[in-house]
């Protein structure tokens, strides 16, 4: 079951609210002791997250949850790099990094119970069943129950977690069954925020996207993040205040990806460090302090100055 983003996070009457993790969706089923765990997409994982494997004992047998796998870091935010980075680990590799990065697995659905297809209870009913399942087998690591409520203040308490690594909110309708629909909704928390462009996609006379930048307490430009491909307003809004580099450039030789994660190179080209943009952007970020997911743009900001940006800050 996905979701629909929704502008606003309000927490209507009918509705429960969950907190929207940052790590990987995944399906886990146990049956006679073989145990599967799945993406979103079908990838099988097990092999690469022993520790959910082994912490199926604790399990009814014949039983199927719908969670996120998340790994915490020492100062108990969520680590998305270190999750990815075990994605790709086997035998020994895998077994090493679920002792230096254990992953949990945060059940907010079950999908069957005991050999019973729970899928066309509402969702009260089976949220009522997955804490009675923790509470009957005293489920301890890697499981976690996802928190639940009705409360609209809890909610808005949530929103208040990004610093932790909650991206916002999931809305569930209570009489709901689970079905492969958009069902759900979601609100992320955004914010808008300043950078300074210091490359382009595309060209100076029609730029696709930017590349964004901030000084570090050094006065060195350190990459921050990209900007979705820009409307043709916007790209010609940027092009007329762009100029190539006067005296040298701080990103000479650098390579940007094409994505988080992708091994992808972008062709780029740079301009002089000196035009402000405000984008918007989420709270997810790397482990280095770059946005993850690419930043929204709003507008040009000609008023300001790059000193006027806010200082790059690494984690």
């Amino acid at each position: 079951m996905l979701s629909t983003p929704v502008a606003e996070p309000e927490l209507q009457p009918g509705w429960a609210g969950e907190p929207k993790w940052d790590g990987f969706r995944a399906l886990l089923s146990v049956d006679a002791g073989q145990v599967v765990l799945r993406s979103r997409r079908g990838t099988e994982m097990s092999a690469s997250f022993p520790e959910i494997v082994a912490g199926a004992v604790q399990l009814p047998d014949l039983s199927a949850f719908d969670g996120e796998l998340v790994v915490w870091d020492a100062a108990g935010r969520l680590a998305f790099e270190r999750l990815q980075n075990r994605l790709a680990r086997r035998g020994a590799g895998a077994a090493r990094a679920a002792q230096e990065w254990p992953a949990h697995f945060v059940a907010f659905d079950v999908l069957r119970l005991s050999g019973a297809d729970t899928t066309g209870w509402p969702y009260w009913r089976r949220r009522a069943a997955l804490e009675s399942v923790f509470a009957a087998r005293r489920l301890a690591a890697p499981w976690v129950l996802c928190p639940s409520t009705t409360d609209p203040d809890t909610v808005r308490e949530w929103l208040t977690w990004t610093s932790v690594g909650i991206e916002g909110v999931l809305f569930k309708r209570l009489g709901d069954p689970y079905r492969p629909s958009r069902g759900w909704q979601k609100y992320k928390v955004h914010e808008t925020t300043e950078a300074i462009v210091g490359a382009v996609t595309g060209s100076l006379t029609a730029p696709r996207g930017l590349l964004l930048g901030r000084y570090d307490d050094h006065r060195r430009l350190q990459y921050v993040g990209r900007t979705t491909t820009l409307a043709r307003a916007a790209s010609a809004t940027v092009a007329d205040q762009l100029a190539t580099p006067r005296h040298g450039h701080p990103w000479t030789g650098w390579s940007f990806s094409a994505g988080w994660g992708s091994q992808e190179t972008l062709n780029v080209t740079l301009v002089e460090p000196e035009l402000v943009v405000e984008v918007g952007v989420d709270v997810a970020r790397d482990a280095s302090g770059r946005w993850r997911h690419p930043a929204r743009w709003h507008r040009a900001r000609p008023d300001l100055t790059p000193a006027d940006v806010p200082t790059f800050t690494p984690p």
